[in-house]
């Protein structure tokens, strides 16, 4: 199943396994996608995407997912047809969510409660880019019931000055680029302190010489060694809590 899921790797964003979702928040009209496992199910994955919205990038790791024996749900914070393309735009959108993270946390929890209602149990959320902070703003917020653990991606990881973790949150896996140059060392030390001090299981790792957004196939930015040895240690990840 591993192997399989490693292979769609190979298709085109086209070809997918799972089906659009379409969902609803506070009166936005949302649009999810759901894989669901392939065969025996091992438990549930929900994934929150990059600054250019949900697009055929997490589709096809929620395929990748799905192949594993894993119900796989990608939320939508952005609201459905929103899904932008210059770079302005996509720091637009995010910067929207910053400004105002109750509202981005309601997305996410919009997010979790459709992929319930689907039969979502035993969940790890996972995110890339601007998914992965807000990954750690729902981990922070303690919001979030029945969740096994959260994992980042190259995920933003500095916590705001008026936030902090809970002792009681779930485990934590950070995967980072040592060539990251959006997010600094520092900020993977700051954290790694702050959790340690809270005392929550966590799990970072550093990969020489890859760049922000390294797991993103056919991106200048996409490092393949990176890639493989973060997606199979986000693989134990999942056995171990789910």
């Amino acid at each position: 199943m591993k192997k399989l899921g490693w292979l769609l790797v190979a298709l085109p964003f086209s070809v997918m396994a799972g089906e659009v979702v379409d969902y609803s928040a506070n009166g936005m009209a949302l649009e999810g996608y759901y894989a669901p496992a392939d065969g025996d199910v091992k438990g549930s994955v929900i994934l929150i995407h990059d600054w250019d919205g949900l697009t055929g990038y997490e589709q096809k790791r929620a395929d990748m997912l799905s192949s594993m024996g894993y119900n796989t749900f990608a939320v939508d914070l952005y609201g459905k047809g929103n899904r932008p393309v210059d770079t302005n735009a996509k720091k637009a959108e995010t910067g929207k969510l910053y400004k105002d993270r109750e509202k981005m946390r309601t997305l996410i929890l919009a997010g979790l409660n459709k992929a319930r209602e689907m039969g979502v149990e035993d969940v790890v959320v996972a995110g890339y880019c601007f998914g992965g902070a807000a990954t750690l703003e729902l981990a922070r917020s303690g919001k979030g019931s029945g969740i096994n653990g959260y994992a980042t991606f190259h995920g933003g990881l500095a916590t705001p000055s008026d936030q902090s973790y809970a002792k009681d949150t779930a485990p934590i896996f950070i995967s980072h680029g040592g060539a990251d140059s959006a997010i600094p060392m520092s900020d993977v030390a700051d954290l790694s302190e702050e959790l340690e001090a809270a005392g929550i299981p966590y799990l970072i790792e550093v990969y020489s010489g890859a760049p922000h957004a390294f797991t993103v196939f056919e991106s200048p930015r996409y490092r393949e060694v990176a890639d493989k040895r973060s997606w199979a240690t986000f693989t134990g990840f999942l056995e171990e809590n789910l």
